[in-house]
């Protein structure tokens, strides 16, 4: 089953769409216009349920098949967040607003799944339930723990998943995925170095914070280098380095350091919050200061299942005659909040040789649409044939 033809044919339309969403970029939760326009769609395709407002803005369509013997209930998920980024692509569709900007392709994810309810909304050639799930603040928002905590799977009935990302890099069309652990969990840490501050022509009257602060950041290194087993997945990042002063002339009294831990275990996690604390607190009283240190648990690990993955890479190869292994990536996905509440799989579609995602000069391949569209309607007609 290559590509379905209703996709080719709608393609004008649902690029259209993309294109209008990719000017009207909305961030986080703010999603009011993108969840309107989401929601104005679905009701239109004749949706049966169309629910706005889970997950404080997302949007949930249901389309029952032509027959529900099966009684099975398939949940499709896409995220409708944009990134708060300056584009640069030049683009007649480009952003119009200012510091904000559809930079992982979000705008494509929702037309995609818009385009699939469509079609599934036409056709109803499935036995059972399917929703449509459009999901606000991906981009660290946690919109799919808050929508998960609004009841979403108990309220709709979902018993299983299903999620999509386009990868910058991976030809057009092309799909690849993995089963266990996919996208690393996305700790957060917050550090405050608390010395004593004084003139900088004075060292010795001071217990110098961005000395001690330096020590720490040095130290954070050997998490992954010494503490963690060399063949794990972990990745220990300060990202932002702040003194109170920033003066030539003043030693500071206190430094403000945030970073991310990325881990692909529970183990790894715990290890990281404990290493982190007892190196910073411990190199800050060897000097004479104080460390207060605040571990954040972020995005869980996400593993996909896997006799899901199994189905989701047999679709991919009926679409698009090929299904690669995917590499563990060490960036966070929060569809992880979905897949513990319910058996799934996220799988990677070809963006084709385009800048990577988080970049200006990004944009989503609309050429890509088809072939998405494909998969999350295949995915729905084979998991719950028509009787």
């Amino acid at each position: 089953m290559p590509v379905k033809n209703r996709f080719a044919e709608l393609l004008p339309e649902i690029t259209a769409w993309r294109r209008d969403l990719h000017e009207h970029p909305e961030i986080l939760f703010d999603t009011h216009r993108t969840s309107a326009v989401v929601a104005e769609k679905l009701t239109a395709f004749g949706c049966d349920e169309v629910v706005t407002g889970i997950g404080r803005t997302g949007v949930v369509g249901v389309i029952k098949g032509k027959s529900d013997t099966s009684g099975k209930v398939i949940g499709l998920r896409a995220d409708m967040d944009a990134l708060p980024i300056h584009e640069q692509t030049g683009l007649d569709y480009a952003s119009k607003t200012d510091g904000a900007m559809h930079a992982c392709g979000h705008d494509g994810h929702t037309a995609m799944l818009l385009g699939a309810a469509q079609y599934l909304s036409e056709t109803r050639n499935f036995d059972g339930t399917v929703v449509v799930i459009f999901q606000p603040a991906e981009e660290g928002g946690g919109g799919g723990r808050e929508m998960c905590n609004d009841g979403m799977m108990e309220r709709f009935g979902i018993q299983e998943v299903y999620g999509m990302h386009n990868w910058p890099g991976r030809p057009l069309g092309s799909f690849a995925i993995r089963s266990g652990p996919f996208f690393a969990a996305t700790d957060l840490f917050d550090i405050v170095i608390e010395g004593k501050g004084g003139h900088a022509a004075k060292p010795q009257e001071t217990v110098d914070s961005t000395v001690v602060a330096a020590q720490v950041v040095t130290a954070l290194q050997t998490i992954a280098s010494r503490n963690a087993d060399p063949v794990s997945q972990i990745v220990v990042s300060v990202t932002s380095f702040e003194t109170s002063s920033k003066a030539f002339n003043v030693i500071p009294q206190r430094v403000h350091m945030k970073g991310t831990v990325r881990t692909m275990s529970n183990e790894n996690r715990d290890l990281a919050e404990e290493r982190i604390t007892a190196l910073s607190q411990s190199i800050a009283q060897a000097y004479g200061a104080t460390a207060t240190v605040d571990y954040i648990r972020n995005y869980p690990v996400m593993a996909n299942h896997e006799e899901q993955t199994a189905f989701a890479a047999e679709v991919a190869r009926a679409v698009s005659g090929d299904c690669e292994e995917a590499p563990l990536v060490m960036g966070g996905e929060d569809f992880a909040f979905m897949l513990e509440e319910r058996p799934g799989a996220y799988i990677l579609v070809g963006n084709g040789d385009t800048a990577s995602v988080h970049h200006p000069e990004y944009n989503f391949s609309d050429e890509a649409i088809p072939a998405g569209c494909s998969w999350w309607a295949e995915i729905v007609e084979r998991r719950m044939p028509a009787a």
